[in-house]
């Protein structure tokens, strides 16, 4: 039977770890050939080879213009256009607000807003007409999530990012969606929630539990095939209801 995603080329940044590896394997899966990023050479490395031959890794920040410019040359280079984009990379960090440093703030506006403006940007020249753009929002851009005030506004730009782009890319009928995971786990789950961190989250969660990363790797599979093709400027909600109820 043939793939979603059979032929196409996707590209996915923090595709090393968590969400993003588990879309890169999907995604591989469908029969997709797929580009990952990520900053650390090893965890790049194992995640080419959990993904497969249809994969290849460019160490790239999503930060930084150059490390972008390298990737949308390399992808050129070698497939010569993409199909898929799934703009994942980002960090978080919990900080009360009177404690919010300069640096704190460059950092996750940096890597999640900057570097999500310039990975489509730089992307668009390759980007077929009618191809998908996937954005990784998050229930905390519609949450107003305690001590995550930096976090929460780089995702609320993120959502306003899909319609402008939406309205700016319509006559290329690329479609430009945001996934938003509610809590998940993933390595980066683990270095700031302890047990009974985990145990909170799962009740402001209707379904009361944390979801995975392969939950949200579907629903960006959903966006990014033919299945979606009358969805743009939305924003999918794979939250167990958190930022529903």
């Amino acid at each position: 039977m043939t793939g979603k995603l059979e032929g196409k080329i996707a590209v996915v940044t923090g595709g090393s770890a968590g969400i993003g590896l588990a879309a890169a394997r999907l995604f591989a899966e469908e029969g997709a050939y797929v580009f990952i990023t990520g900053r650390r050479q090893a965890e790049l490395d194992a995640a080419v080879k959990l993904i497969g031959p249809k994969a290849v890794a460019v160490r790239a920040d999503a930060g930084s213009l150059a490390d972008l410019a390298h990737l949308f040359d390399t992808v050129k280079a070698a497939k010569g256009r993409i199909d898929v984009l799934y703009a994942n990379a980002g960090v978080y960090e919990a900080t009360p607000l009177e404690a919010i440093s300069e640096d704190a703030y460059n950092k996750m506006f940096d890597i999640n807003v900057k570097g999500v403006l310039f990975t489509v940007q730089q992307a668009l020249p390759l980007i077929s007409d009618g191809g998908s753009i996937i954005l990784t929002g998050s229930v905390s851009g519609s949450k107003g999530m305690e001590a995550f005030s930096v976090y929460n506004a780089t995702k609320a730009a993120i959502r306003s990012f899909a319609r402008s782009w939406t309205a700016d890319l319509k006559a290329r009928h690329i479609r430009v969606n945001v996934v938003s995971p509610g809590p998940v786990q993933t390595p980066g789950l683990d270095v700031f929630a302890n047990d009974e961190v985990k145990q909170y989250l799962k009740t402001l969660v209707p379904l009361g539990r944390i979801g995975t990363s392969e939950e949200i790797a579907k629903a960006v599979l959903f966006l990014a095939s033919d299945d979606s093709t009358y969805v743009a400027g939305a924003e999918l909600f794979v939250d167990g209801g958190m930022a529903q109820v």
